[in-house]
């Protein structure tokens, strides 16, 4: 392939990747798998990287792919908020596994699995143990601010009691267990309204609901994972209460 014939495939991956990325984080509609979206990404970052001088830094390789949704106050994050890598063979978690031995000068790396909760990431503020704010993920850099959709969801505690950071920022994930989807489901086709496609559409698609008394119907929930305090991060509380 030469320049030309690579310039040309580029725009076409890039147009295609980015009305894919508005299908999935705004319109809450994808019109084709993970896997399948992974793999034009993938085709985009190899052509990137063998013809570096057509890369653009507005491509959707460059940016996490969310957009801001009209209506709701936008702000910069205090730090950018990326998304999880991935992966389908064997080669390149074996790639992973050499640059983080390399990076961290460790021989032996122990590493833990666990299940991906697939929603809608978000970003809650505390301060003097009381939520002040919430901001979705967005395009990265900056998202929107949600904070009374989110207060609307039952077991992410408004005001907490004990050993706790007087400021700090806690990141994870919104979401919605199937039993929930279903009975929210079930409660639309008794409506004699259409059944939602999938929980995580369901999930992103009630935080841009402007009414929070129409989000609290939705059977949400929330897990949090990161803990951020001025510019420390913590992956679990015992590690910043560790820190102490």
């Amino acid at each position: 392939m030469n320049s030309a014939e690579a310039q040309l495939r580029i725009q076409q991956l890039t147009n295609e990747l980015r009305n894919h990325n508005y299908r999935y984080y705004v319109l809450s509609e994808p019109s084709i798998s993970d896997f399948e979206f992974d793999q034009l990404l993938k085709e985009l970052e190899h052509l990137e990287q063998q013809f570096p001088e057509l890369a653009s830094p507005e491509s959707p390789t460059q940016k996490v792919g969310g957009t801001v949704i009209d209506g709701f106050q936008t702000i910069k994050h205090r730090r950018p908020m990326l998304s999880l890598g991935n992966t389908y063979n064997e080669s390149e978690l074996r790639d992973f596994d050499e640059r983080t031995r390399k990076s961290t000068g460790l021989e032996q790396i122990e590493y833990v699995c666990e299940l991906k909760i697939d929603g809608l990431a978000i970003s809650v503020f505390y301060e003097n143990g009381q939520l002040v704010q919430a901001v979705t993920r967005g395009d990265g850099i900056q998202g929107d601010v949600v904070t009374e959709n989110v207060k609307t969801i039952r077991n992410l505690p408004k005001i907490i009691r004990g050993n706790f950071p007087q400021s700090f920022e806690i990141r994870g994930e919104i979401f919605m267990h199937r039993k929930g989807f279903e009975r929210l489901n079930q409660i639309r086709l008794e409506a004699g309204e259409t059944p939602y496609a999938n929980p995580r559409n369901v999930a992103s698609g009630s935080l841009k609901i402007k009414d929070s008394a129409e989000v609290a119907k939705r059977p949400l929930d929330i897990f949090l994972y990161q803990l951020y305090e001025d510019e420390n991060r913590y992956n679990t509380y015992r590690d910043w209460e560790n820190s102490r």
